[in-house]
């Protein structure tokens, strides 16, 4: 790929900018695209946004930028975004630094910012050569996601169509989820939720998937797909509550999709395991009342006093073999399983040699 070192200043840079949020930011008089389709939405917090422009004032080196030289004599950023958009919306007016806005500055301080050269390579060379070099230069800075790296290498119709779906504030995907109570954690604009519905359809092979549908027209199968996922877990468990956020529903919407459920009997083993103090993953109990597997609860466990008093009770004998072993050699057991009642307590627990337990639990 080749590459040019080129010195250019803000004034030039921001000439022409326009930024009309997610739909896309435009600047060098119309010719350079801030936002690429591979590219990530603006994400800097305030602190760093301010850091950029108090750089630039105090006429510090800002880290170089990365310009592709497109065929139609365009430009595209590959590396700079966040640093651009900040400049471009303090010399907008959009913020403030210190309570001074651009327009608040003296002619001498605004022309010291628009005079400030920038470090930009321009470079030249294929798709591959672009999408690799993406990558490689966002190794460090504010890192990419790991759904942000995969935008990059799989971009094209079907990407773009998903993204309007599932990668905008407030995007359908979005208030689908969120309506009546939230069922996903994580944010649109950082992919979190487009990685999570390609995980659900794919069964956790997201690049697979985006990889055989990449030159798709529209992201329509997957977006038919979320939406069953969703009505499926509100008609399922009807009653919301915070852990729902949290839970695989994809996996489970796979697996018991078709199975004939009773929500009403559901919710009322919910709500008695919701109140026992023994589970300790409450999100797990959802995939818990579907595949009756314990793993999923976290149940509460013996602590050491409670070892401790059932190991001096037993002499160090395993109630299974009868053999004595040092209490390190040893692990704890319900007497009565969780599962028929039994309380992760003192008088519930009973020391098994480890190779008893193991045979026991089936691990």
């Amino acid at each position: 790929m080749k590459i040019d070192l080129q010195k250019i200043t803000i004034r030039k840079v921001v000439d022409g900018y326009k930024d009309r949020n997610e739909e896309g930011v435009v600047a060098y008089g119309g010719n350079l695209d801030v936002r690429p389709k591979y590219q990530r939405e603006f994400v800097y917090k305030g602190h760093q946004r301010d850091a950029v422009i108090q750089t630039i004032k105090q006429n510090f080196p800002l880290n170089v930028m990365y310009w592709m030289v497109r065929e139609d004599g365009g430009y595209e950023v590959l590396d700079g975004q966040q640093r651009t958009i900040s400049i471009g919306q303090y010399v907008n007016g959009d913020f403030s630094l210190n309570d001074y806005y651009f327009h608040n500055l003296t002619k001498e301080e605004q022309d010291k910012i628009l005079d400030y050269e920038l470090m930009i390579y321009f470079c030249e060379g294929t798709d591959k050569e672009r999408l690799d070099w993406f990558k490689t230069i966002n190794i460090a800075g504010e890192r990419l996601t790991d759904q942000e790296l995969r935008n990059a290498v799989y971009t094209g119709p079907w990407l773009s169509d998903a993204k309007l779906k599932f990668s905008k504030s407030n995007c359908a995907a979005y208030l689908l989820a969120n309506d009546s109570g939230a069922l996903l954690t994580g944010s649109p604009i950082r992919q979190e939720y487009l990685e999570t519905a390609l995980s659900w359809i794919n069964n956790g092979e997201v690049a697979d998937y985006m990889a055989k549908h990449q030159h798709d027209k529209n992201a329509n199968e997957l977006w038919e797909y979320f939406q069953n996922v969703i009505a499926w877990v509100r008609q399922t468990f009807p009653n919301h509550r915070k852990e729902m956020a949290s839970v695989n529903w994809g996996e489970l919407y796979n697996e018991f999709k078709d199975a004939k459920l009773n929500a009403k009997k559901l919710e009322a083993e919910i709500a008695k395991l919701m109140q026992d103090e023994d589970v300790s993953k409450k999100s797990g109990i959802y995939p818990y009342v579907l595949t009756r597997q314990e793993k999923y609860l976290s149940i509460r466990a013996f602590n050491d006093k409670m070892k401790r008093e059932a190991y001096e009770r037993q002499k160090g004998i395993c109630v299974k073999c009868k053999e004595h072993f040092a209490l390190e050699e040893m692990e704890a057991d319900h007497v009565t399983p969780w599962h028929e009642g039994g309380k992760t307590t003192a008088e519930n627990c009973q020391m098994l040699c480890k190779e008893d337990n193991r045979r026991k639990s089936g691990k």
